[in-house]
């Protein structure tokens, strides 16, 4: 057994059992995850949420899958086929790929590269490029102007984000995924980084187009901006990779300020509880969050957006990346 095992169809099938004991429960996560942001919302709003489909609702995600199945995929007559299909597609297999290197626990990733923070910076930058293919190959001008709006969003975005990533790095001395959460045994870095932890996180929910960054799809003067024109499964693999996303983006933010999977208190009995399950418990507060903020906020103008990104963002994360730059030189914390 152990010679099949390293041979190259070994290695492939143990690779390939390890991405499907990943992504079945990120894609089952997406799927419930609908569900729990109308079942939050309608507790926020003393409203029941769906209730009809299955005990509770909670077969509510797979009607609403075989419904899209079921509806016909229309292409408008103008529109470049090609790239209006392979859109939505790039656009949910970036939000799976990244989970490639995101560790569960210790040793838990399907690949631990030494850039890991770096390969998924890479891939959600890469997420835009959906939204303007899709805006573009639609022939639409509201589809246009919403990718438009998304690309400048998240591009202004991004920016902050990744100063605020160098900072962390900074304190970990390493871009390995693992090491920046084994660096957290002490403290969780969004104690010391708690300003950080504020602009990544609704840093987050501008990357993702979430509500009240949900400008790119903004109803009132776009339709429903860059997936106006989709249907059908087209449409749900635009839903699923924004779910997706949440999700990684929740995960992103476990590992750089949450502690990963390590237990609020290294003490039992929070250390009966395996890592894997921490992680998890850490992704849905996240996410809570996520559909907490978009219960509670009005959608921002785009003027006010921008702002936000460019001139206070931008430069406090800069302040505080050369401050901690400083603290650490100076007190003698630096990693080695």
């Amino acid at each position: 057994m152990d010679g099949f095992l390293s041979t190259p169809v070994g290695i492939l099938a143990i690779t390939l059992a390890q991405t499907l004991a990943l992504l079945v429960p990120v894609l089952m996560g997406v799927a419930y995850l609908t569900l729990a942001e109308r079942k939050v919302l309608a507790a926020m709003q003393m409203r029941k949420g769906p209730n009809v489909v299955g005990p509770f609702g909670l077969l509510q995600p797979f009607a609403d899958a075989l419904k899209m199945l079921m509806k016909e995929t229309i292409v408008p007559s103008g529109a470049n086929r090609y790239l209006f299909l392979f859109a939505p597609m790039l656009t949910f297999m970036l939000a799976m790929l990244a989970w490639a290197v995101i560790p569960v626990n210790e040793g838990w990733a399907i690949a631990d590269i030494n850039v890991g923070i770096l390969y998924l910076f890479a891939i959600s930058s890469l997420g835009v490029y959906g939204i303007i293919i899709a805006g573009w190959a639609s022939n639409s001008k509201y589809a246009f102007l919403g990718a438009l709006r998304s690309a400048a969003q998240m591009v202004s975005y991004e920016v902050s984000m990744g100063f605020v990533i160098v900072t962390v790095l900074m304190c970990v001395g390493s871009l390995n995924l693992t090491a920046i959460v084994k660096a957290q045994e002490t403290v969780w870095f969004f104690l010391p980084l708690f300003p950080m932890f504020i602009i990544f996180f609704i840093s987050t929910l501008a990357e993702t187009n979430r509500a009240p960054f949900d400008l790119p799809e903004g109803e009132s003067e776009l339709v429903a901006g860059f997936f106006v024109e989709y249907s059908s499964m087209s449409f749900a693999l635009f839903f699923l990779g924004e779910y997706a996303n949440m999700i990684l983006m929740s995960a992103l933010t476990t590992i750089l300020f949450l502690g990963g999977w390590l237990p609020p208190i290294n003490a039992e009995p929070f250390t009966w509880i395996p890592g894997p399950i921490w992680f998890a418990l850490k992704i849905a507060l996240c996410l809570f969050t996520f559909i907490w903020v978009r219960a509670t906020f009005p959608r921002y103008r785009y003027d006010q957006l921008m702002r936000l990104g460019w001139k206070v963002f931008l430069p406090f994360s800069l302040l505080w990346l050369v401050l901690t730059a400083a603290v650490l030189k100076l007190t003698g914390w630096l990693p080695a």
